[in-house]
């Protein structure tokens, strides 16, 4: 390391100190001087301190004997604050131990700023800092959510962290056969889409407009919950609120399309992407107009929880039959077949075809992936019109069938449009 890089470093090591220094003091500046184990000038210090210990951890003990300084100052540090955290916890009467775990891995990213990567230690200390600051939110979050919830958070971490690895990620079968770990891999990402969406929502407190419950509802299946506000457009005095909700849902389900092609097919997300985020983004609007010229809308029960295992079971084998399905009718019909396929899926569910098209690229030609995509989308939203039609009160089929009339041809023109420039 140069002088410049030493600089640098040992000036990463000390912010890091002093941004959590800030949040640390802020949180206790109420109290007198002495009352508190550690403030900026403490923290500030700490960093500094893990910096220094790493800095000369490089240049006393090179080789077999690299890292003895950094671990001798640590304990040093750890006995400190574990002292003082220990007399405060007595004054006060309090059990936190947050303070003292902070200093210690403050003292650890100035370690590493010095001797590792900076990015690392500049990435690793903006998230303890907003994890301090987050108190209030997160026990907050904690009381409201609910063991349902929990347990299926904890299921999405399993599948991520455990099963996951273990899955094979050859392909299996005839047509070019099917991996099981990408299958596990998508499902996970729709999946948490939707847990992500449902818990903001249960924080936030507003899951119980017909805006925001099919919001929601889009991210789970924007069919379901469709049918859903149409039911309950039979029993409202005023439709307008369930139209407002089947509208979100739409729009939902089509941005997500958007955002799923730009994750996992980028050159087919460069055709597509413009024409679904403008009619995702009139149907929002419609869903808006409605709200606000209708005054407070109906009350709508949550959604079920988004992460159910028997949900997650019953995505992948969706996505595994449609993949096989589409990749053997592409192979046996033709183009033909995948659009035939294409068209008889989305009747339920535009998520499992994008999914499948997404993964046959780049063997199927663009043109076909682009047009195959189209094809579900434009019959997902045709379907929920005539499910809105069979299923709800006519002033609810109408205001629907409207909007998305007006969504689907400004998709089309939009998309047109961006495959001419």
């Amino acid at each position: 390391m140069d002088l410049i890089d030493i600089f640098q470093r040992l000036g990463l090591a000390i912010a890091i100190g002093a941004a959590v220094g800030v949040e640390r003091h802020w949180r206790e500046r109420d109290e007198p001087e002495g009352a508190r184990i550690a403030g900026i000038r403490t923290f500030t210090l700490i960093g500094m301190t893990g910096g220094l210990a790493g800095l000369l951890d490089a240049v006393l003990a090179p080789g077999s004997l690299s890292g003895l300084i950094v671990a001798s100052f640590l304990i040093s540090v750890s006995v400190v604050l574990l002292r003082f955290g220990l007399m405060e916890a007595r004054a006060e009467g309090s059990f936190s131990a947050t303070t003292v775990i902070a200093g210690i891995t403050t003292f650890g990213l100035g370690a590493l700023a010095v001797t590792g990567e900076m990015a690392v230690a500049s990435a690793a200390g903006a998230a303890m800092v907003t994890v301090l600051a987050s108190r209030e939110f997160l026990h907050g979050a904690i009381r409201r959510l609910t063991w349902v919830e929990l347990r299926s958070a904890v299921i999405l971490l399993a599948m991520g962290f455990v099963l996951l690895p273990l899955i094979p990620a050859d392909p299996y079968g005839p047509f070019g056969g099917v991996s099981p770990r990408s299958i596990v891999i998508l499902v996970i990402m729709l999946a948490s889409i939707s847990y992500v969406g449902y818990v903001a929502v249960r924080l936030i407190g507003g899951g119980r407009g017909d805006l925001i419950a099919g919001a929601v509802g889009g991210l789970v299946s924007s069919t379901a919950t469709t049918l859903a506000m149409a039911r309950q457009s039979e029993l409202a005095a005023n439709a307008a609120g369930p139209s407002a909700g089947a509208m979100a849902a739409g729009s939902v389900s089509l941005i997500r399309t958007g955002l799923l092609l730009f994750a996992l097919a980028p050159t087919l997300a460069e055709r597509l992407l413009p024409g679904l985020l403008v009619a995702g983004g009139l149907m929002l609007m419609g869903a808006i107009a409605l709200v606000a010229r209708a005054g407070p809308s109906s009350e709508a029960d949550l959604p079920g929880n988004p992460f159910e295992l028997s949900q997650v079971i019953k995505m992948a084998l969706l996505i595994t039959v449609i993949a096989f399905v589409a990749r053997a009718a592409s192979q046996i019909l033709g183009d033909g077949g995948l659009y035939i396929v294409s068209g008889l899926t989305a009747l339920a569910d535009v998520d499992a075809m994008t999914v499948t098209v997404a993964g046959m690229l780049p063997g199927l030609p663009l043109d076909v992936a682009t047009t195959a995509i189209g094809i579900a989308v434009t019959a997902n939203m045709l379907a929920k019109v005539v499910y809105a039609a069979a299923a709800g009160s006519r002033g609810f089929a109408l205001r629907l069938a409207a909007i998305s009339l007006l969504a689907l041809v400004s998709g089309f023109v939009v998309t047109f449009a961006a495959g001419l420039v």
